[in-house]
């Protein structure tokens, strides 16, 4: 009980306290763990040049390791967005430094997301994390963008889209708890119900 309140305290810690209040934006998040302390985590980093990262991640396991591999995940992000200002350079970065430390049988999906809020200009690069959906006036469609979880393996190029946002656009991003959590009837939520929902 005492690792578990020490991981949890780790985890509130490094999850932002504030949403980015950026002018025409709207911007939420909510996080709620399936266990006492879950691998989940979400940051926002503002860059210099006006633009902000929007990051969600997901380390496969639960408890101790995983808020210890989430917090070491989360720093060399940010030290990632002082080097670098291309998402799939950040996330081929992070997965450089991460494969020598993680612990065996873990790794950890990610979005990494730069918005420029003035131009509506959206980058990303995604090592194995559920696909983004926008909702725009045209419909629901998938953020696609490759790569492999951070932490496999070195040497992983990490694919970049960019896509322009319209006004009254709208961008969800959810780690798999969201599509994996069943009913009383047991029966999954998954992917197309949370695509008819949208």
């Amino acid at each position: 009980e005492q690792e578990l309140r020490v991981a949890r305290l780790i985890q509130q810690t490094l999850l932002p306290k504030e949403l980015p209040t950026l002018n025409g934006w709207q911007v939420g998040t909510y996080y709620q763990p399936a266990r006492a302390v879950g691998g989940d985590f979400y940051d926002f980093v503002d860059l210099p040049d006006g633009r902000l990262a929007l990051v969600i991640g997901d380390v496969t396991d639960k408890g101790v390791p995983a808020a210890l591999v989430m917090a070491s995940t989360r720093a060399i992000l940010r030290a990632g967005a002082q080097r670098f200002t291309s998402p799939g350079a950040i996330l081929e970065y992070a997965n450089d430094l991460l494969c020598p430390d993680i612990p065996p049988n873990m790794f950890v999906t990610c979005l990494y997301v730069v918005l420029d809020p003035n131009t509506g200009r959206l980058q990303f690069a995604n090592a194995g994390h559920d696909l983004p959906y926008r909702k725009s006036a045209t419909g629901v469609e998938e953020l696609r963008a490759t790569g492999m979880p951070l932490g496999l393996m070195p040497g992983m190029h990490y694919d970049e889209r960019e896509i322009m946002l319209e006004p009254n656009d709208t961008v969800l991003f959810y780690t798999d708890g969201l599509v994996e959590a069943h009913n009383p009837q047991r029966e999954m939520f998954g992917f197309p119900h949370l695509k008819a929902l949208l």
